[in-house]
């Protein structure tokens, strides 16, 4: 097969999976209700009660809401994966001249969009609850190219935990590490706050350097300079998992 007739394979399951998006209230309710609650609960019953060294808690809370964001909208692509290999779709595409990883690479970027479409959404509703970012344009180029970053290799991810799980419903298990890793970071209070075992994994666990990159940048502070370090945590990550989920994926559709 030609190089195009890759890029038309990835175009047709991108737009296969961004209609599956728009026609599935629960994948609606997954980009914006999940994060939204969050936002809204943290925002009005834990905002007086968190000190946050002279920025307004949701100031300081938006970061983390944006990160939990990118994890939440992960989830729905290990489920999909796997209903893929279940439901037969893979075998389908294999008896057609199609490259049957487009599934895979149609997978990611969809989430990628559709974690991007959660980010706008996100910074709107934090403007409607007091959110006043002081970021330069070049500064928002930096936040959203990090979480583009973020969300690419959490699809990856979660594509892995797609093609790992024997069932749907193992999928939807495993994706749950997604949703809940992001809780054990900085995203909801300093981590100077935490006890010392705790704070040594929250201070270097890569989601909390990615909430610590962002959150200077979106309020116009000076950054803590781990901005390359959670660059390179996640291109790691990403470089790691996506030969794992190709290996994976050509083992699990080769009989």
């Amino acid at each position: 097969m030609k190089p195009l007739s890759y890029l038309i394979d990835a175009q047709v399951m991108i737009g296969r999976n961004l209609r599956h998006i728009l026609r599935s209230p629960e994948q609606l309710g997954v980009m914006f209700m999940i994060p939204t609650t969050m936002l809204v609960i943290f925002r009005f019953m834990f905002g007086g009660a968190v000190a946050t060294g002279g920025t307004s808690y949701v100031n300081y809370l938006i970061a983390g809401i944006l990160v939990i964001s990118v994890g939440t909208n992960s989830m729905p692509t290990a489920v999909g994966v796997r209903q893929d290999l279940s439901d037969g779709i893979v075998d389908r595409l294999r008896s057609m001249p199609m490259l049957s990883s487009a599934v895979i690479i149609g997978h990611v970027a969809a989430t990628v969009v559709r974690t991007t479409v959660s980010t706008v959404v996100m910074v709107l509703v934090g403007l409607l609850l007091g959110f006043r970012p002081q970021a330069s344009p070049l500064d928002w180029l930096a936040v959203f190219g990090l979480l583009w970053l973020f969300a690419a290799a959490m699809a990856c991810v979660a594509a892995l935990f797609g093609l790992l799980a024997r069932t749907v419903e193992g999928a939807s298990g495993l994706s749950l590490i997604l949703l809940f890793v992001p809780y054990a970071s900085s995203a909801f209070v300093p981590a100077h706050t935490l006890p010392d075992w705790l704070r040594a994994f929250v201070e270097h666990q890569p989601m909390t350097l990615v909430m610590d990159t962002v959150r200077p940048l979106l309020l116009g502070l000076p950054t803590t300079g781990q901005g390359w370090l959670a660059v390179l945590w996640w291109t790691a990550i990403l470089l790691v998992a996506m030969p794992l989920t190709g290996r994976l994926f050509r083992r699990r559709t080769a009989s």
